[in-house]
């Protein structure tokens, strides 16, 4: 089970697009898919399996009118360019081109219609159960593509397939055998370094224990969507002055060595606190991918004080900055402290974090209003994918 739920992924270019799909095949994934949990216990999720070609091809022109000629306009602007899309946009052209040739075409719906609240509302009754259905066609050996930009010709498609007013949409699943079976997990940030503990942005190395110790190895994570250029955004986060620009306690760096700033550098870095003034403390770099990622270490190299990191993310209309810190393992000011009251460990690591994250805040509040860029473009209809 495992290897189906980290496998099942938009699957576009390998659909077969001449293997019949027998329609038994589709039911018995709808009925594992039917045992997902609905609110109230109440079955109204209807599925709707498309296999005439004239309704497909129907379909197809929808497609295309709401996302699909946008799609092969990005894709042929990008070709040949390296972006970070261009290979994503391939692979959707390629469905938009070929969605009429799909075996059959799977449009999942619930009775009843979103309140418009903004809350969960009908699709936690039914989101759940779609994507099941995606696995359990993974698990078979077929695959196919979450899209839902078709569902701007709400209207069209209701009127082609006879939906009611009272049925909700949601989402069109093409559907096909897969060429080849073998699939990679996708890569992704480890659960560690997305899972918080007892609020937004906690982290912990180990653990953690409850209360949290220096031994968990606590930290905190700031993230913030940067509108600008990905190149003006790494040029910013890899100078080793710029947070001192919004910190109240980061004063600024000078480099120890010379040179290109690479992995093993050195560089001093300036910090002052009302409770202990000013002090300067020694920093090494310890991650640096060109364009990606960025951190150091305080005060020793294999056992550092306090652990920082910049990572960027390319995303629709421009960069999702992560900044992360750690304390610990080695030595530091907060350990100082806890030595002299270790029955306030907690406590101590608790009102340090919320210190040092405030700033951090500080920076990517500041760095996100400094490279600012109008003229960023926009996501697609659908895809998320940056027009750029």
């Amino acid at each position: 089970m495992d290897g189906a739920l980290t496998t099942t992924r938009a699957v576009r270019r390998r659909l077969d697009l001449n293997r019949p799909v027998d329609h038994q095949i589709i039911l018995d994934c709808i009925d594992v898919a039917e045992q997902a949990p609905t609110g109230g216990n109440q079955g109204s999720r209807r599925w709707i399996v498309v296999g005439d070609d004239e309704k497909k091809q129907k379909l197809a022109d929808l497609y295309m009118e709401s996302a699909g000629a946008w799609m092969v306009e990005t894709r042929d602007r990008l070709a040949g360019t390296g972006h970070h899309n261009e290979r994503v946009m391939n692979s959707a052209a390629h469905l938009a081109e070929n969605l009429a040739r799909v075996p059959v075409i799977v449009i999942p719906t619930i009775i009843g219609r979103h309140d418009g609240s903004g809350r969960p509302g009908l699709f936690d009754s039914v989101i759940q159960a779609a994507w099941s259905f995606c696995v359990a066609l993974r698990a078979r050996g077929l695959g196919t593509a979450w899209t839902t930009a078709i569902l701007n010709n709400e209207d069209d498609i209701a009127e082609l397939l006879d939906i009611p007013d009272t049925v909700t949409q949601i989402a069109m699943l093409p559907v096909a055998w897969t060429v080849g079976t073998e699939f990679s997990p996708a890569p992704r940030y480890p659960a560690r370094d997305i899972t918080y503990v007892d609020g937004f942005g906690r982290i912990y190395d180990r653990g953690p224990s409850f209360p949290p110790t220096m031994a968990d190895g606590p930290g905190t994570v700031v993230e913030h969507d940067v509108r600008a250029p990905l190149e003006k955004v790494w040029e910013a986060i890899s100078d080793i002055s710029m947070p001192a620009d919004y910190s109240t306690e980061f004063l600024g760096a000078r480099r120890v060595d010379d040179g290109q700033l690479a992995v093993g550098s050195s560089f001093i870095g300036t910090n002052t606190h009302e409770a202990r003034g000013q002090w300067e403390v020694e920093c090494f770099v310890s991650h640096y991918v060109d364009r990606r990622t960025f951190g150091w270490v305080t005060s020793d190299r294999d056992n550092p004080g306090a652990r920082w990191r910049f990572d960027l993310e390319p995303i629709a209309g421009g960069v999702r900055v992560r900044f992360t810190m750690n304390l610990g393992p080695g030595p530091s000011g907060i350990t100082q402290v806890i030595s002299s009251r270790p029955e306030l460990e907690p406590r101590i690591i608790e009102r340090r974090l919320a210190e040092h994250r405030s700033n951090m805040i500080r920076v990517l509040d500041g760095l996100a209003e400094r490279l600012a860029d109008d003229d960023q473009p926009q996501a697609g209809p659908e895809t998320g994918f940056t027009q750029a």
